[in-house]
């Protein structure tokens, strides 16, 4: 094995691609929330972390992850620094 291959991006295929977009949907289903009810979820969790860290709100993502016993909500927030509190 060729060290420079540890370090390339892995590309997934059509197959691999098609498949993760599936769960997504199926996640979405079973979760049973609409596509316009997770954008205001996620802007809303914006304007909350906003709040008390500094965020890059454009690389901001919110998706839904599934297992065999749960349908989970996960949020993907670059941080940049944390604020100080004013108090």
């Amino acid at each position: 094995m060729n060290l420079s291959n540890l370090f390339k991006p892995r590309r997934n295929s059509g197959k691999d691609i098609a498949a993760q977009r599936l769960r997504l949907v199926l996640a979405h289903d079973r979760a049973n929330i609409s596509p316009g009810m997770l954008a205001l979820l996620k802007d809303e969790i914006i304007a909350v972390i906003s709040k008390h860290l500094e965020i890059d709100p454009t690389k901001v993502e919110v998706n839904f992850t599934e297992d065999e016993h749960e349908t989970r909500l996960v949020a993907d927030i670059p941080l940049y620094t944390a604020r100080k509190r004013q108090g």
